[in-house]
């Protein structure tokens, strides 16, 4: 499982537990929440009628009590209000009064008057100086629970009766489902939101680190790769580091690479030179001593060739991407390279042969041409005299394809591996050899502009060499 995705559902379970708890608490807490609320209000209300009614119930007089004809009349009065968006049609109390035996001496529901309720909790535990409430189901349903608070009625010090507020749980109800609807419903959003930001940044993260392992793999396989974009932060950080240190380990293994083999190439012309000098010390002849100056002038020269080959390759291996790309025209370019063999291809009594279409690729003209200049050395090195040279340029679905074919011997088995090996190189018909840079530079030029190279014999004979180049 990729890391990005192990940290998504971390990060989601972290917040699905989270989020189950905290909304599980809060849905829990409001109806405990609104019904401590109701039951501080009938506190209240107890206490202030216990207090006005404790002269009536001490002189036995409640039948003839104002307070009590008011609230007798309570019950038949329409409330037309609405709390918060629900109506109220009516007044929800009931009040009852008990002496101090807990028998009902006044029920404003006008029910249970002579009924002994000295043993509920309201009555019980207010008659023996505590606190008395209770709530006790109307009916089957758990919502039909009847909140009932009680407020000692006193004669001074001495409690005479018990005066109880009754108020149905069901009066809330509506305030406590709505109260946990929008809880649930914010909640659920605030997940999801949690969730679409936590699958954002874990795909800011498995982007990101996902960039940077395909950099790691390409620098892995030698390919030729620049540290993509990670930005200003860790990653960031981290690439530049990566970058820093494939640049100083490879510039190390490069360089010990390339003074070796700068040390066995040159090894022949300086020995070739210093052979020739020596012997021209003696006296000799003067066409001897010709020959042994333009032995001396030849190696030189090859040295020469060698140190600029190497120098450019060294160039293109070292880069890693174009600078500056801009759109080049390939029919142009062909028609260029065409006119720098010009020279040489006279000189063999060559034949070039251009067919190009008119595509247009993004990169770097002047490496371009240099590689395809390249190509058309070999193939002019290795083709019969009088020979025919082939340079075609075509379209193959998104992609421009550059042949360069000839009517060489073509390539033997032995070394069809090694053609873009550094230094490695053919003898040509003449016996002459090449610096076996030519091709390591093809390679290299082309893979900055993210394409492939290939040389292979031809079906009919000869060499063929096949540039593929990604079109704009």
């Amino acid at each position: 499982m990729k890391i990005g995705l192990r940290i998504l559902l971390g990060y989601f379970l972290i917040v699905g537990l989270a989020a189950w708890f905290l909304l599980t608490v809060f849905v829990q807490q409001v109806k405990p929440g609104v019904r401590a609320t109701q039951e501080d209000a009938l506190v209240d209300t107890a206490h202030l009628l216990a207090v006005i009614l404790a002269d009536d119930v001490k002189a036995g007089t409640l039948s003839e009590s104002v307070v009590i004809s008011r609230i007798n009349a309570l019950r038949k009065r329409t409330v037309d209000v609405r709390i918060a968006g629900f109506s109220r049609p009516d007044v929800a109390l009931r009040f009852y009064i008990t002496d101090t035996r807990g028998i009902v001496i006044y029920d404003s529901a006008g029910q249970d008057v002579g009924r002994d309720y000295s043993r509920w909790n309201d009555v019980y535990l207010t008659l023996r100086g505590k606190y008395g409430a209770r709530s006790t189901r109307a009916g089957y349903d758990e919502n039909s629970t009847v909140m009932h608070v009680a407020a000692p009625v006193k004669d001074g010090d001495r409690i005479i009766g018990v005066l109880t507020v009754a108020k149905p749980n069901l009066a809330v109800q509506p305030f406590v489902e709505r109260s946990q609807k929008v809880i649930r419903e914010r909640g659920a959003l605030l997940l999801i939101m949690s969730l679409l930001i936590g699958a954002a940044f874990a795909w800011w993260l498995s982007h990101s680190l996902n960039k940077l392992m395909l950099y790691i793999s390409a620098v892995e396989e030698g390919k030729k790769v620049a540290l993509p974009d990670l930005g200003n932060n860790e990653f960031g950080r981290l690439g530049r580091a990566l970058a820093a240190m494939r640049a100083k380990l490879e510039g190390k293994e490069y360089v010990e690479e390339l003074m070796h083999t700068m040390a066995h190439e040159l090894k022949s012309p300086i020995a070739a030179i210093q052979g020739s000098a020596e012997l021209m010390r003696e006296e000799m002849p003067a066409h001897e001593r010709a020959h042994f100056l333009s032995n001396i002038l030849n190696q030189n020269a090859r040295q020469k060739q060698l140190i600029d080959k190497l120098l450019a390759l060294i160039r293109v291996e070292k880069q890693q991407h174009l600078d500056a790309p801009g759109q080049v025209s390939l029919r142009e370019l062909a028609a260029q390279v065409q006119d720098d063999c010009a020279a040489r291809l006279a000189a063999r009594d060559l034949t070039l042969s251009l067919t190009a279409d008119d595509l247009t690729v993004p990169g770097d003209a002047l490496l371009l041409r240099q590689a395809l200049g390249n190509l058309l050395d070999n193939a002019i090195d290795f083709s019969p005299q009088s020979g025919k040279i082939a340079l075609t340029v075509s379209r193959l679905d998104h992609s421009a394809v550059i042949t360069v074919r000839d009517e060489g011997e073509g390539i033997p088995p032995f070394a069809q591996e090694r053609l873009f090996e550094r230094f490695y190189s053919l003898p040509r018909p003449d016996g002459a050899r090449s610096t076996g840079l030519g091709l390591p530079f093809v390679r290299e030029a082309v893979a900055l502009h993210r394409g492939s190279v290939s040389v292979a014999n031809g079906e009919h004979g000869g060499a063929v060499a096949t540039v593929v180049l990604p079109l704009a």
